[in-house]
């Protein structure tokens, strides 16, 4: 067993290397190990690697003087190169201070973008980063939402696990309990529009037209738009932080051991619920946005009720609240997929349910913005 390397010109700390006939490598550390006689240089080591020989493990052999914390640097450096070549690193002889030491380091992998090269811009590899992330999130939503389908014919046949008592609940959370909310705000959209539009409408003398304007825009777009993000950040983080929550108690896991599908379980009722509430819930904004219209059209502009509810009604056509609701159905869907999905992602902590509530809701509205616009081209192109 030849010596390959020995640091000898200084006293302390001292590393020699040695290459065994078995393809190992045995590192031993002796001598003071402070901070003020420097850290070792892994060099050596990394050199003996680097001749491409294959090397079965490293052994570390320490017979300390005396040691700091340059002793734990040293050796996370050298764990570090080791796990970087799949290599074993078997480490005897260590204080056992510095064997506690080791082991909390090691314990838990570094954490991803914490070290000094992650705080660095590259906008390429950004790019690069952002668009495999989104190609992967819309190859997992496609998935999931075959699943949902899958098991929504699993219910049509009778033969899904499905709770018929957790669909009544839910149904109670995504519509009656919303309603408080959904008032609030389509009422307060129904009078902005209606101001917005007196504004301008005032200097043609046509402030009845603002009824045109509350109509349209609330039967087209505002009672669907608003619904659908009112829902996402209420109902759509619900399902995540439930799920989430269900995820790191290891529910869902024994659900999955007892033969339990969990998209039959958990999914599947809170889903057909929020499609379910989500349109009349769109309709019920749809007649707010209407009724705060007619509070500032009859209050404000001297526009008789009667002269309202006319104009009103001729302004717009059952085809609009047909377009609204579509949007809105399809507005539950994303939703609630969004929801019960990343809370079945979500990690096993509260760290983790929190983050996943966020991409619960970010990704709700996200999507009901995209869908919106598509269903704009799609409409205009239709001729609707």
């Amino acid at each position: 067993m030849a010596l390959l390397w020995s640091r000898s010109r200084e006293p302390d700390p001292r590393v020699a290397v040695e290459r065994g006939s078995d393809r190992c490598l045995r590192i031993t550390l002796t001598g003071e190990w402070r901070v003020a006689q420097g850290v070792a240089s892994l060099g050596p080591i990394t050199q003996e690697l680097a001749h491409g020989d294959y090397i079965a493990g490293i052994t570390v052999n320490a017979q300390l003087d005396g040691y700091d914390s340059s002793l734990i640097a040293f050796l996370l450096k050298l764990h570090e190169v080791c796990a970087l070549g799949d290599i074993p690193l078997t480490l005897t002889g260590l204080p056992e201070g510095a064997q506690r030491l080791y082991t909390l380091a090691t314990a838990v992998p570094e954490r991803e973008g914490t070290d000094k090269k992650g705080l660095g811009f590259a906008p390429l590899t950004a790019i690069g980063k952002t668009t495999l992330r989104a190609v992967k999130e819309g190859k997992d939503w496609l998935n999931f939402l075959g699943a949902i389908t899958v098991s929504m014919l699993r219910l049509f046949r009778g033969k899904a696990q499905f709770q018929h008592r957790d669909f009544l609940l839910f149904v109670q959370e995504c519509g009656a309990q919303a309603l408080p909310i959904v008032t609030i705000i389509s009422l307060l959209i129904g009078l902005i529009l209606a101001f917005v539009g007196a504004m301008q409408l005032k200097q043609f003398g046509a402030e009845l037209y603002v009824a045109n304007l509350v109509a349209i825009a609330m039967a087209r777009e505002m009672g669907a738009v608003m619904t659908g993000i009112v829902l996402a950040g209420r109902t759509g983080a619900a399902f995540a932080a439930q799920i989430g929550a269900m995820q790191g108690n290891e529910e869902v896991d024994a659900l999955s051991t007892l033969g339990v599908s969990p998209v039959d379980f958990l999914v599947l009722p809170r889903v057909l619920a929020l499609v379910l509430m989500t349109p009349l819930l769109c309709l019920y904004a749809d007649v707010m946005g209407l009724i705060g219209g007619y509070i500032v059209s009859v209050g404000i502009l001297d526009v008789t009720g009667a002269a309202y509810v006319n104009q009103t009604m001729n302004a717009v056509k059952l085809g609009d609240f047909f377009v609204g609701l579509a949007k809105s159905l399809v507005f539950g869907i994303i939703v609630a997929s969004a929801g019960c999905l990343q809370g079945l992602r979500a990690g096993r902590s509260a760290a983790a349910v929190g983050d996943a509530t966020t991409k619960a809701v970010v990704t709700g509205i996200l999507f009901i913005i995209i869908a919106d616009g598509l269903f704009a081209v799609l409409l205009n192109l239709l001729g609707l």
